[in-house]
């Protein structure tokens, strides 16, 4: 009798169901951990991804999951430790969140691995919207672990033809385009609020790639990675799209409203608001120069406004472009 694969999917925000609804297309029974399972309309709609209604396959609940062939870990970057801690190992976890832990400078991996030293772990990232997803719209990811043969049989329980999940051996790296791809996405909004050109928002995600690939080097990651779905496919997605909070973040800082005022004002969490301080400090940390997340940080924390960011960067040195 064939084995009925169980996916558990802990964080039933809009990436959390989203996954779930992949999930089940994928053939699998899901058990999708919430808060508040009463959330879950008489439609089987949850609040966070409005207009897609869950298949029977997907059971919501706030019990814990004793037993499953893969669990997802969903939720924001600043609460991985905490629900990571109430969590059992009880089957691979992958972590579908996207920044580094501010209280530590820590990326999602190393996280887990302080609080569960043995078990297999992952990182899912790439160019990905929620709705897209759970309109089972063509989709491409990557699933990154230390061992390529186990990322590439992971991948396989939740890839479908319309969800391409690639397999990596550099979580580093993957992890890295994840967490700055939102700061950057920060940055291009705030190029475009305050009018400053398509020019100038195209300059700047190309000098962020090398800045980048610099910090991947310096932490152990591979620089090829930034070139496919965690770094590129990732920034130009979440640097364009109307859809990407931390764009709308950049927009409105760059417009002139304070950024944490603009945050308060979003639906969801713009993680590019805790990650631009500490990858500023990771980078420094590890000798790299990295002007465009410095800038962000600065403009973030109301250090400097967005005339003296554009002036910081403008103001620059012109040197070789690879050097």
């Amino acid at each position: 009798m064939t084995h009925t694969k169980r996916i558990a999917v802990i964080g039933a925000g809009a990436w959390g169901t989203a996954l779930a609804l992949q999930a089940a297309r994928a053939g699998a029974h899901v058990t999708l951990w919430a808060r508040n399972p009463a959330a879950l309309s008489a439609g089987r709609v949850m609040p966070r991804l409005p207009g897609f209604a869950l298949p029977e396959a997907i059971t919501v609940t706030d019990a814990l999951p004793r037993q499953a062939d893969l669990m997802l870990l969903a939720c924001p970057m600043q609460h991985l430790r905490a629900v990571g801690s109430t969590l059992l190992p009880c089957a691979p976890m992958i972590a579908c969140c996207k920044g580094i832990e501010q209280a530590t400078g820590l990326m999602p991996l190393q996280v887990l691995g302080e609080v569960f030293p043995h078990s297999v772990l992952g990182v899912l990232s790439g160019p990905n919207f929620a709705h897209e997803i759970a309109a089972g719209l063509p989709a491409a990811a990557v699933l990154a672990s230390s061992d390529r043969a186990q990322a590439r049989r992971l991948a396989d329980l939740l890839t479908t033809p319309a969800f391409r999940l690639y397999a990596s051996d550099d979580p580093t790296g993957v992890q890295l385009g994840g967490a700055a791809k939102n700061v950057v996405a920060i940055a291009a909004g705030a190029t475009m609020g305050a009018k400053l050109g398509e020019n100038a928002r195209a300059g700047l995600i190309t000098r962020a790639i090398a800045e980048l690939a610099r910090l991947s080097h310096a932490l152990g990651g591979k620089v090829e990675t930034l070139s496919g779905l965690a770094g590129i496919g990732d920034l130009l997605l979440t640097c364009t799209g109307a859809a990407s909070r931390n764009y709308r973040l950049g927009l409105a800082v760059g417009q002139g409203m304070p950024a944490r005022e603009a945050a308060a004002a979003l639906e969801g969490v713009a993680e590019g608001m805790a990650t631009a301080p500490a990858l500023h400090l990771l980078a420094q940390a590890h000798g790299v120069s990295t002007p465009v997340i410095a800038t962000v940080a600065s403009l973030l924390a109301g250090e400097i406004d967005m005339t003296l960011a554009a002036r910081a960067l403008l103001a620059r040195p012109v040197g070789h472009e690879f050097a």
